[in-house]
């Protein structure tokens, strides 16, 4: 009888290990059709974590009743109730500068990944005697997304020192031309983590005299379509 349990209840996790099907698709940003590389994915209900790959394109295990959250920094955040495993195309609305600053605030002020996504972290380790830990896709994807929340950090870094009230402290832009300039001359991490203060308030001046010395036509940031 002893045997008969276990083996029922084997049966049961290998089915419930097979529930979990590949629900795929692709990422575009909403109203230019454009393919969207590296943008977070998270499955909220089996905590599968992935990113999209150099195509848009994206696989993550899920089953229907899942809530699936499409993140990537720029763009608003997007949640999708899986009611079948059918392909999907997945549209993000990109945020303007201004609005990516309170979107970023409002949704989480401390981003720690290290704390919420402890096992991204673990599965990106490698080991010399386990080369299983070199080539697995599991590891790669883990690396992948470490470097993704690397960047994301960055990236919040940057738009928390250049924000919009303290660029438009000091140049006389306005409304879409102080997003255009923003864009046009926003400063890298590392540049920021060097220059402060005077030295990014110097920065920010030359920057404006150069904006300004371009033809009206080239102070508009150009959008890329994704073909």
């Amino acid at each position: 009888m002893k045997r008969y349990l276990v083996i029922f209840i084997m049966l049961f996790i290998a089915y419930a290990a097979n529930a979990q099907e590949l629900l795929k698709g692709t990422v575009y940003e909403l109203g230019t059709n454009e393919k969207l590389i590296n943008v977070f994915i998270h499955n909220t209900n089996n905590k599968q974590l992935t990113l999209a790959d150099k195509d848009g394109k994206f696989e993550i295990k899920a089953e229907t009743g899942n809530l699936i959250v499409f993140d990537s920094p720029g763009y608003m955040s997007d949640t999708v109730y899986v009611i079948d495993m059918k392909p999907k195309k997945i549209e993000l609305k990109a945020l303007s500068i201004s609005l990516r600053q309170v979107y970023i605030s409002a949704k989480r002020s401390n981003f720690n990944p290290r704390e919420e996504y402890p096992q991204v972290y673990e599965k990106s380790k490698v080991y010399v005697l386990s080369p299983s830990t070199w080539f697995s896709k599991e590891g790669k994807d883990a690396r992948r997304l470490k470097r993704y929340f690397a960047t994301e950090a960055q990236e919040r870094h940057i738009d928390e020192v250049y924000s919009v009230a303290y660029v438009g402290s000091i140049v006389p832009l306005k409304g879409q031309d102080l997003e255009n300039f923003m864009s046009l001359y926003r400063p890298s991490y590392v540049f920021l983590r060097n220059n402060s203060g005077p030295s990014l308030a110097a920065y920010i001046n030359d920057s404006y005299k150069k904006y300004m010395a371009l033809p009206p036509d080239k102070r508009v940031v150009q959008s890329l379509t994704g073909n």
